[in-house]
């Protein structure tokens, strides 16, 4: 075969070589779109969700009375700031806008926050036992939505991504732990002993009347 015969069929080949692996990642993405439009969705919840948490985390630094819990609370206000700017480099490296989109279900989880500090006393354990579960409830959802997304990049390739939000899932169930730790050595035997007292109290005014 001719010099120039051969030239012109490598370049053929080359050609369908390329139009192949080009029509099967094309094929690959459109596989992935679906799945991929729900991981970003699901990013864009949680952007919202953590700015809507570092005011709430503010609410319940105010409300809260045990020393140890305000700590707790201050501290993963700081972490949720880092949480943000980890959403914020996984929205990077997909090359999209970091944006929120709003949570409903954290809203509602923040509004039952609320309705612990507006049905406690203020300044009693008990209030801080209700905080806890408050705070708890937030943990959970952050668990279950960080897992989520971190399998999810995982099943995209989005490798740095999945190591971006496995930090934080990491985090989060740290705080989880360590507020199960405050209530579990204090603040629940406190309340516990804040009732008896309500109640021996009640007890003494319904027997001198």
């Amino acid at each position: 075969m001719p010099q120039t015969t051969k030239k012109t069929a490598t370049k053929k080949a080359a050609v369908r070589s390329s139009g192949t692996t080009t029509s099967k990642t094309n094929s690959q993405e459109d596989k992935h779109a679906p799945l991929m439009q729900l991981f970003t969705d699901a990013l864009k919840d949680m952007y919202w969700a953590e700015q809507a948490i570092i005011e709430g985390l503010k609410k319940l630094q105010q409300a809260a009375t045990n020393e140890e819990l305000t700590e707790a609370f201050e501290d993963h206000e700081m972490e949720t700031k880092k949480h943000i700017s980890r959403l914020e480099k996984v929205f990077e490296q997909l090359e999209l806008p970091a944006e929120g989109k709003k949570c409903a279900a954290m809203e509602g989880i923040l509004k039952e926050a609320d309705e612990v500090i507006k049905h406690t006393p203020e300044g009693s354990a008990t209030r801080d036992a209700g905080l806890i579960i408050a705070a708890q409830k937030v943990e959970h959802y952050e668990i279950a939505s960080y897992g989520g997304l971190v399998a999810i990049a995982h099943t995209l390739g989005q490798t740095k991504a999945a190591k971006l939000l496995q930090k934080t899932l990491d985090e989060e169930e740290e705080t989880d732990l360590h507020l199960t730790d405050i209530a579990e050595t204090a603040i629940n035997f406190e309340a516990a002993e804040e009732s008896e007292e309500e109640n021996e109290t009640e007890a003494t005014e319904v027997t001198e009347e």
